[in-house]
């Protein structure tokens, strides 16, 4: 049977488009148990009784469902692929349940589905359980499906994975995902991290923008520095608070943070345009940093399930991948303009003229974002909100007031070297 379990072209989408499964490692063998939606098993020969599943008929039909799926559904130890030693799989209807313990799956596959269990047409599972030997239960062990792979993220498959004398964890992988490794080793989670945060950084035009308007008024590097890592630090504290629960929830929160990121936009380029001082620019970056985190945080929430057992080693590559990002884009910003305010441009004219064009942008983003915002439904004010938001007025208080302190105790020691020579902008 071909690898292509469901063909978007020759059927329509299905209803069920989730598959449930377990994978335990044990000492000698890694058991992967999957509950499979009939309807995407449409290139599978069921035999029907009328509108219903033929039980007693149906065993040659699912003996070539299992052997597809062993194809479809492929477990690596390292970069081996596994070869299941045995496998097994019935059909259940969907009142069955036994999906929400890896125990109740195995045992439900182990019983013979009773010949008067009445399934009607796409409107139950195949539940299959594969047995593969293993050479360690330390290996790392990855996983990808390729069941709907030609509808990308529209079919998923949701894994609890369950290591030998450790706690389990759960992800989500789609035919999109690739090969997701189970519990990487910190090495693997750390280098796909770093790769995830120079993409997002570089594919973020919101945050490029942020960007491109804190260094728009700085003529030397050197002045960039305390304004780059103050943004840096704010966006770190949030993205790391919002990874460990510490964070609001809500549905009106990332529309709330979207809009909140389009007024720093359009803040930083007002503040261009009329000159003000840049002697305190970095504290204004550090407190917008903190609603970027927020940002980042939103795109990097559903990555972290690929953590596994690493999820601060991820967070910390993630955040090296956004730096990574921002020097590469400070590389290209920072020669770009020092060509762009020449001749007519010099001066003052060509930081209130690139700073406007990103003000009109921003503006226009707010004004959408905000109108996303108006239209979602504002949470309840209840104490476990009003705890987290003090936490956080409390942290940005203490964090602004000790940047402070340090940046007054630098000055003392290194007299013009933590802040611009500039104390406004000028051109």
């Amino acid at each position: 049977m071909p690898l292509g379990l469901l063909s978007a072209n020759a059927h329509d989408l299905p209803l069920d488009r989730m598959m449930n499964g377990f994978v335990k490692i044990e000492s000698r063998q890694a058991d992967f148990v999957v509950r499979v939606p009939l309807d995407l098993l449409l290139g599978v020969p069921f035999p029907l009784a009328g509108d219903h599943y033929n039980i007693p008929a149906s065993r040659p039909a699912v003996e070539t469902a299992i052997k597809a799926l062993a194809t479809a559904l492929e477990l690596w130890e390292g970069n081996v692929r596994l070869v299941p030693s045995s496998a097994a799989g019935r059909l259940a209807p969907l009142s069955d349940r036994s999906f929400e313990d890896y125990d109740q799956a195995v045992a439900q596959v182990a019983e013979p589905v009773a010949t008067d269990t009445v399934i009607a047409f796409q409107q139950g599972y195949l539940d299959a359980h594969f047995v593969y030997p293993i050479s360690s239960p330390k290996s790392v062990f990855s996983i990808e499906t390729t069941v709907g792979a030609d509808l990308g993220d529209y079919v998923r498959l949701t894994i609890r994975f369950i290591p030998l004398g450790e706690p389990s964890r759960a992800m989500m992988i789609t035919g999109a995902s690739g090969r997701v490794a189970l519990d990487p080793a910190w090495y693997q989670a750390s280098a796909g991290f770093v790769r995830l945060g120079i993409e997002h950084i570089l594919s973020g035009i919101d945050h490029l923008l942020f960007l491109l308007c804190l260094i728009i008024p700085f003529r030397r590097i050197w002045g960039l520095v305390p304004v780059i890592t103050a943004f840096t630090v704010g966006h770190s504290i949030t993205l790391i608070g919002t990874a460990y629960n510490i964070a609001p929830v809500g549905a009106w929160f990332p529309p709330f943070i979207e809009t909140a990121i389009a007024v720093s936009i359009v803040y930083m380029a007002l503040e261009n345009i009329v000159g003000a001082s840049l002697r305190r620019r970095w504290i204004i970056a550090g407190l917008f940093g903190l609603v970027h985190g927020f940002g980042f945080a939103d795109i990097l929430k559903e990555q972290l399930q690929f953590a596994g057992s690493n999820l601060l080693v991820s967070l910390f590559s993630f955040n090296i991948g956004i730096e990574i990002g921002q020097l590469a884009v400070l590389c290209v910003f920072v020669p770009a303009l020092a060509l762009l305010f020449r001749g007519a441009m010099s001066g003052r004219m060509g930081i209130i003229v690139v700073s406007a064009i990103v003000a009109h942008t921003a503006w226009h983003w707010m004004i959408d974002r905000a109108d996303v915002l108006w239209k979602t439904p504002w949470p309840q004010i209840t104490v476990p909100g009003l705890m987290i938001l003090a936490r956080w007025v409390v942290a940005v208080g203490l964090g602004v007031g000790l940047a402070k302190l340090l940046a007054k105790w630098i000055e003392r020691k290194w007299p013009g070297h933590v802040l611009p020579p500039e104390s406004r902008i000028e051109g």
